[in-house]
This record gives structure tokens, C-alpha cells and sequence, in this order.
């Protein structure tokens, strides 16, 4: 898939994930954060900011589990994400 088809792709699948009603398991919400932050992410020096230490702590753990894909790697799991679960849904 060539970048610009696959950027479109993602673009749709985010419209999809945040407009969605669906109350995914948070295993799965971290799955889609970390593949986004990937996606986007310009540095690898991404910290979460969350105010709860423990929330920080594995939305970190999602993040080095994907840290080893490239920017369009993680936008194709993040695609096949919304079509595992929300599309048509």
C-alpha cells in the first residue's frame, strides 16, 4: 500500500475510533493508543501525561511494544484495530 493510500486509510480509521460509541476492554485501548502514538509520534521521547502513575506505567508498556514498527507499520495495526473492532459495528 502506498504511503498516501495508507495515510488516508488511517485518517478514515481515526474518524472511525473517535467516534465511536463501542466501550472497548482497555487491553485493546492501549493496543490502539500505542499503535496512534506510533503512527505520530515525531521523537521517541514520548512520556505520558497522565496524572495516575499506574495508568502512565502501562500506557509505557503498550508504547515499547511497538516501538520496534516503523510510522506505517503502526498505521496499518492501527487500521486493522478499527476493522477488527468497530467497523460495520
Amino acid at each position: 500500500m502506498e504511503n498516501e493510500e495508507l495515510h488516508k486509510k488511517f485518517l478514515e480509521a481515526l474518524h472511525i475510533a473517535n467516534s465511536t460509541r463501542i466501550v472497548l476492554p482497555v487491553d485493546v485501548k492501549l493496543k490502539f493508543y500505542a499503535y496512534y502514538k506510533q503512527a505520530t509520534e515525531m521523537t521517541n521521547l514520548y512520556r505520558p501525561s497522565d496524572a495516575i502513575q499506574m495508568r502512565n506505567s502501562f500506557k509505557m508498556n503498550a508504547i515499547f511494544q511497538v516501538k520496534h514498527l516503523s510510522k506505517d507499520e503502526a498505521k496499518q495495526k492501527y487500521i486493522q484495530l478499527v476493522e477488527k473492532y468497530l467497523k460495520g459495528k
